[in-house]
């Protein structure tokens, strides 16, 4: 459809059906005080269809695809590589148009799918269930702050420092209205000691939330949190960014967590200036029915066949929404297709590989720096934070990277308040070569 399907005649016809004389008579209500005098939003005349195409794609040419470039952007987003079936699949009318599946009898395609990518999910992150509703990782955090909430029927809530400063920011703007306490404790400079976060934990607090390898790509024991979780009555919940991480490390749910909740757009979904993302949401099975939005079930109709179902999808989700456990109702069925896709093809032995290439590549990296660049202490996956010894150093690297068509990390500051201008987040994934990893080196010591 164009943009004004309809002629001055057909618009001249409802003005005549409804009894005004022009368009500007729809605004009488309003005040004249009110009003734009015509002009004063310096709006250009309209284009014909050809010349809105034209200009479109004048402004789309000017994008740079990271597929041209050497990219170590990270900080919740992730250039992985993406097979072309994936595509394929999602494409295919039954999933791209599918709508959500009310109707099992005509959704069957689209509820297997979604039954096959929370059992994968389940499987990589090391719990008993998952959901497949979440919009991303930001609102899952929340989420999982209120479910625990719930389960508790306490209102404190802790988190580390070394979150993301994207879900500590909306998980703060969920509770700011709620009765109880949400506080944030430092893990110390790029987050590294837990024993703080122990420290914040009481008998009154509901959960604590850390991030797992968290937002400076630390991975750390999680045991010493988990017993600390069981000697104050206490949800542990664990975030993380990227998902890929879990076919490498330990994932969250051996370590014991309560809800594992994250980001799945490392599952074939590509970076896509931000969006659309994918939120994962597990949690122990004794949890289930506190689990915000959809869980799809496998079960059997009269003749004994087997079908899928949506399970615990409350009518409060729908209609009394203040009733409701989770206002979260979405079904995220195309990208959870395209997770589900993407973890088939890969396999155990698949994503193994893709986690130990891209922990390999910060390896490479950090290996080989050159002295008036230092990466942060402790183990990190396949993120981490360089430091320079001054802002000029540092964003002579950005602009002489530029030049070569590499890009070269995140300034942190853009991400976390309060941070000194002289430091650079940076990740690899399986994406990253060798030679990518040079000239990212070559461009350090030529600038410095």
């Amino acid at each position: 459809m164009r943009y004004l399907p309809h002629t001055d005649t057909d618009r001249q016809a409802m003005l005549k059906t409804i009894g005004i004389n022009k368009m500007t008579d729809l605004f009488a209500d309003i005040p004249a005080a009110f009003h734009l005098p015509l002009g004063s939003l310096n709006i250009p005349e309209a284009l014909s269809e050809v010349g809105i195409s034209r200009k479109f794609n004048q402004a789309a040419s000017k994008n740079e695809h990271v597929l041209n470039n050497a990219c170590f952007l990270g900080g919740g987003t992730y250039n992985h590589f993406v097979p072309a079936v994936v595509d394929y699949i999602i494409s295919r009318g039954e999933f791209l148009t599918a709508y959500t599946p009310y109707q099992p009898e005509i959704a069957q395609g689209t509820l297997q799918a979604l039954f096959e990518f929370q059992t994968m999910v389940a499987r990589l992150t090391g719990m008993d269930v998952s959901n497949a509703s979440m919009y991303e990782a930001a609102t899952a955090t929340a989420e999982a702050a209120l479910m625990a909430r719930r389960v508790t029927r306490r209102k404190n809530v802790v988190i580390a420092g070394s979150v993301n400063p994207r879900y500590r920011a909306v998980t703060d703007n969920y509770l700011s209205r709620l009765d109880g306490s949400y506080q944030q404790v430092s893990m110390g400079k790029f987050g590294t000691d837990l024993d703080k976060v122990i420290a914040a934990l009481d008998g009154e607090t509901a959960c604590v939330i850390v991030q797992y390898p968290d937002f400076y790509g630390s991975v750390y024991d999680l045991a010493p949190l988990r017993a600390a979780c069981d000697a104050h009555g206490c949800l542990m919940v664990v975030a993380f960014s990227d998902i890929s991480a879990f076919g490498l490390i330990t994932p969250p749910g051996e370590y014991g967590a309560d809800i594992v909740v994250g980001s799945g757009q490392a599952l074939g979904i590509p970076m896509a200036y931000g969006g659309p993302h994918l939120g994962i949401f597990t949690c122990k099975q004794k949890y289930l029915r506190q689990m915000p939005g959809r869980v799809c079930g496998l079960t059997e109709d009269a003749d004994g066949k087997r079908g899928f179902v949506l399970t615990l999808s409350t009518r409060e989700q729908h209609i009394r929404r203040d009733k409701a456990t989770s206002n979260i109702c979405t079904n995220q069925g195309l990208m959870c297709t395209a997770a589900a896709t993407y973890m088939t093809l890969m396999g155990d032995a698949g994503l193994e590989t893709i986690a130990r290439r891209s922990s390999a590549g910060l390896q490479a990296l950090v290996s080989q720096l050159p002295s008036h660049v230092k990466a942060a202490d402790g183990v990190h996956y396949n993120e981490t934070v360089l430091s320079f010894a001054s802002q000029q150093a540092r964003d002579a690297v950005l602009a002489a990277a530029r030049e070569r068509n590499i890009f070269a990390g995140i300034p942190l500051e853009r991400m976390e308040k309060g941070v000194e201008p002289l430091h650079l987040l940076v990740a690899t994934t399986e994406m990253i070569e060798m030679d990518d990893i040079n000239s990212l080196l070559a461009v350090m010591e030529v600038a410095a």
